[in-house]
């Protein structure tokens, strides 16, 4: 079999369907003679160079004897699906499926094949697809040879050859999607006629939406999206109406708008009609249904269609425990892309995760907690999970996905119950693989940690040498203001919290003198809303605006909300005043987006600055939003400012 990778070749799939009907052995003889079509074919350890790519797929003289005038497969007469008209051969194609289904190599899928009685195409194509879920990894056939020089294989492309015009539409289509994922050589002489055969039954205008877009797929894979053939596909898929599709239909719609054809806005009218039509079928979809459409709504960018992502995004709650780990990965990564949370959805995925933690793939439980982080929902059930799974199985995991599911804990600021352990593993972990790490990924992993007062002294040497600093650079070498304002931040929180390092430094270079600046988000803009009401109850408290001041520039590259000065004796000295302060309050005016999402607890970078402008000399308070939101009146703000500020001073009324 000769083989080579799909995307290498952007023919015209058109013309050689012309010149297959013209003479084929023509045609054979031209391309077999083009150097494009020579390859090395690697099998076995052994190399066989310049072998044409249309060679025949087996050889006839080896299996001369298994074939008669109706094609078999080892002694197995193979039919079109309309010939099974008793009920025992549909019992035994039902019973075929089953047992195909719970094969798990090629070889056991071609002994299947060898021993059964009776083999129509549908079952045919389905043991090709059946192959390619179990040989292929990634989109690469992982046993070429196993599949390639297998007898079974080499006879069930014959037949496939020979009798394309007697299959039906539904296994003409599912058998050449097979034989495209298993990266077949799309100018083979078996291709060239199912494509032919294809292109035939595409004229006729009688193919269904399912045969449409499973052709459709098989065409972007094997010449992208210029194909002449996929314009008709797509205007037979919209002269049918859109409110008559089954789900089925629908989800590989779209799946096929999101292979390549709907780039760039294509077709945005017929998505339109079908995020309609989706909206009144949502209760009817099945899990892999649901995540297949919100993949497609992500890709496509249909950023409109917000409404049909709610709706699915609820209908998704009670097939958590039933979406494949890869179909869960899509939900979530459509739920965080299009910014969409729902409390029940947590609920749910609470109880899954803290059932599976253990068993689920690394990547599902990274993405759990990328999208946790990304929403800002600090989920005790989850993250208690997942710590616990990740002392047990970080071992497997790659250095992104490690890094994935630690820093939610830093910027959500919370502290499992087995921190200790957890941090101890992550510890032996960084020793082993430091080098394994992307520095950028490294750096946002041990900020993460100080952000918890979890401090990874045993690598600020490696972090702040100069080696290390040059590769964080980009393209123009350059650090950004988030790199550089992380790494500030560290040597900050070295120098306050961890006086006993005595190891290099952060380069004077590299230190920022303010966190507020475009592109560093370690300090979260103060409310507005809020901050106006504050300060109008200030002025009410203090007497005159003059007494306070509002977004100061600290020497410590932190940005206090609002700062009131005092002097020895405990009098409010004008803001503008330096000398004889003895005192300085920090007031932190804390919104929603300071806190996790519909909840109370302060999130990590929020903490941390609270934390540092208590160790530089400020008395800090705090004024969240949950409890000035419950103040009535304006007296009642003035009350609650004063026990806040000065809760051992007796007010002065104006």
């Amino acid at each position: 079999m000769a083989l080579m990778k799909l995307h290498g070749f952007r023919s015209c799939t058109s013309f050689v369907i012309s010149a297959f009907r013209r003479n084929l052995s023509e045609t054979l003889t031209s391309i077999k003679t083009d150097r494009r079509f020579m390859h090395t074919i690697c099998c076995g350890g052994k190399t066989l160079r310049n072998t044409p790519s249309l060679a025949p797929l087996m050889s006839r003289r080896h299996l001369s004897s298994a074939f008669y005038p109706h094609v078999c497969v080892a002694g197995c007469s193979v039919r079109h699906h309309g010939d099974t008209g008793s009920s025992q051969k549909q019992v035994d194609e039902k019973r075929f499926m089953e047992d195909l289904s719970k094969l798990g190599s090629c070889k056991q899928i071609f002994r299947l094949l060898d021993s059964v009685g009776f083999l129509n195409d549908t079952m045919l194509s389905a043991a090709l697809l059946r192959i390619v879920q179990v040989e292929t990894q990634n989109g690469i056939l992982l046993n070429p040879c196993d599949v390639f020089e297998n007898p079974v294989f080499k006879a069930i492309c014959v037949q496939l050859e020979e009798n394309s015009q007697r299959l039906s539409d539904t296994g003409l289509v599912n058998s050449l999607k097979g034989l495209v994922q298993l990266r077949v050589d799309p100018w083979s002489t078996l291709m060239v006629r199912l494509v032919s055969e294809s292109q035939e039954r595409l004229d006729k205008g009688e193919m269904s939406i399912q045969n449409l877009c499973i052709l459709g797929e098989s065409l972007l894979e094997i010449e992208g999206p210029k194909c002449a053939m996929l314009q008709p596909i797509m205007d037979q898929v919209q002269q049918k109406n859109v409110n008559e599709w089954s789900p089925e239909e629908i989800a590989m719609v779209y799946s096929l708008l999101q292979a390549g054809l709907g780039e760039r806005g294509q077709y945005q009218g017929l998505l339109n009609k079908m995020h309609k039509a989706t909206i009144y079928i949502t209760s009817q979809l099945n899990p892999r249904l649901i995540s297949s459409i919100l993949s497609a709504l992500v890709v496509l960018e249909q950023r409109q269609a917000v409404p049909l992502v709610i709706k699915l995004c609820k209908n998704s709650v009670r097939h958590i425990p039933y979406f494949t780990d890869e179909e869960l990965v899509q939900v979530l990564v459509a739920m965080t892309n299009f910014e969409h949370s729902d409390k029940y959805f947590t609920e749910a995925l609470e109880r899954h995760v803290s059932k599976m933690a253990f068993s689920m793939s690394p990547q599902v439980v990274s993405t759990v907690m990328q999208y946790c982080d990304k929403k800002l929902i600090l989920s005790k059930p989850i993250f208690d999970a997942v710590a616990e799974s990740f002392v047990y199985n970080s071992e497997n995991f790659t250095t992104l996905q490690i890094a994935q599911q630690i820093i939610p804990f830093g910027k959500l600021n919370y502290l499992p119950p087995n921190a200790a352990t957890l941090f101890r593993k992550l510890e032996r972990i960084l020793s082993n693989r430091f080098s394994q790490f992307h520095p950028r990924t490294l750096l946002n992993l041990l900020h993460s940690c100080i952000l918890l007062e979890r401090f990874p002294v045993n690598f600020l040497a490696k972090i702040f040498n100069p080696y290390f600093l040059q590769q964080l650079q980009d393209q123009t070498g350059n650090l950004d203001k988030f790199a550089l304002s992380q790494l500030t931040q560290l040597f900050l929180t070295v120098t306050l919290e961890c006086p006993f390092y005595e190891g290099p430094t952060l380069l004077p270079k590299y230190r920022l003198k303010t966190f507020s600046t475009t592109g560093c988000s370690l300090e979260s803009p103060v409310d507005v809303h809020l901050y106006n009401r504050v300060k109008s109850g200030l002025v009410d408290l203090l007497g005159a605006r003059m007494y306070f001041a509002s977004h100061v520039q600290s020497p410590y590259c932190y940005t206090l909300d609002v700062e009131i000065k005092l002097d020895e004796e405990g009098f409010v000295l004008p803001a503008f005043q330096n000398e004889e302060v003895h005192r300085r309050i920090a007031v932190c005016i804390d919104g929603q987006k300071r806190f996790c999402c519909n909840s109370h607890h302060i999130i990590g970078k929020e903490y941390i600055k609270q934390r540092h402008l208590r160790l530089l000399g400020y008395d800090v308070v705090q004024i969240p939003f949950y409890e000035f939101d419950q103040l009535q009146n304006n007296e009642d703000i003035v009350e609650y400012l004063h026990n806040k500020i000065f809760p051992h001073k007796y007010r002065l009324k104006w």
